[in-house]
């Protein structure tokens, strides 16, 4: 067990467990139990889960609005209830006839700003209670549908075995998109059904899987992201004089022109504060991280 610093943690989830989970174990390794993680994976997923320690918690909640991208795997001709493979199968529909051009098309549709309804076992709130929680008591759950971005959608290799075809396909996309939701709709789209059977996070924001560490790789040696390192990297950076430094650990307004929000440094470096534009030539806090 080491001491605790503040700082992120990107750790490589592994497949089989909550991201809970992994909270969990991070918290014995880093001896504090102020450890909090920006955006849950299922537990069939693997890849990047951002963790915060102390401080770095706070910076989470701005973390999560960031983009992300996933590699995941879409099998054609099967419908599930969870829409992925951790579902039991509710229908199943020949989709070995499928042209490549009409997958290829049906996942091109899903690019761009779209209106997508959620899978109904996800973490939304429903009334106070989780809809995966309401659908596990036996209720009927239907979510509204919500807008969201796909930036990019590669389709790889399609492969058909049998009645059913499988599709690899990488996406980069706002924050909020359910990839299992897209394996869904296209799998509507084209008549047979969809469902996802593997789903690997590549990257959240500026953090991909070549800093990203296996829960393995922690036990042997635990390290974190310094909070300065980690702010530079997510946000928009901007070095201060010491007088303004000296405002903002009161917590006022800048007289700055900022584009958005903004990760404020001390003259030595030292990460102060997110701020935000509030006027034409003036920002305020949105979180401050030194007293």
């Amino acid at each position: 067990m080491t001491s605790a610093v503040s700082g992120l943690v990107i750790v490589d989830k592994p497949a089989g467990v909550t991201s809970h989970d992994v909270v969990a174990r991070v918290r014995r390794l880093a001896g504090t139990r102020k450890v909090g993680h920006a955006g849950t994976l299922d537990p069939m997923a693997t890849g990047v889960l951002v963790l915060g320690i102390e401080r770095a918690t706070r910076l989470l909640g701005h973390l999560m609005l960031t983009e992300k991208s996933y590699d995941a795997t879409v099998r054609l001709g099967q419908s599930t209830t969870t829409d992925d493979a951790e579902g039991e199968l509710v229908a199943a529909v020949a989709a070995g006839g499928l042209a490549a051009e009409d997958v290829r098309s049906a996942f091109d549709a899903q690019v761009g700003d779209i209106l997508q309804v959620p899978t109904a076992v996800s973490a939304i709130k429903v009334d106070g209670k989780r809809a995966y929680q309401r659908v596990r008591d036996g209720e009927q759950v239907e979510l509204k549908a919500r807008p969201v971005t796909v930036h990019e959608l590669t389709v790889g290799e399609i492969r058909s075995e049998g009645d059913l075809v499988d599709v690899d396909i990488s996406v980069r996309c706002s924050s909020g998109t359910y990839i299992r939701a897209i394996a869904r709709d296209v799998g509507e789209a084209l008549g047979v059904g969809g469902h996802l059977t593997m789903l690997r996070r590549t990257a959240v924001g500026p953090y991909g899987l070549d800093v990203a560490k296996t829960l393995d790789e922690l036990a042997d040696e635990f390290a974190t992201l310094p909070l300065a390192d980690a702010a530079r990297a997510a946000f928009t950076p901007y070095d201060l004089s010491a007088e303004q430094a000296q405002d903002v650990r009161f917590g006022r307004k800048l007289g700055l022109a900022l584009d958005g929000l903004t990760a404020v440094f001390a003259p030595d470096g030292e990460f102060l504060a997110l701020y935000e534009p509030a006027g034409p030539e003036t920002a305020k806090a949105t979180a401050v991280f030194v007293g």
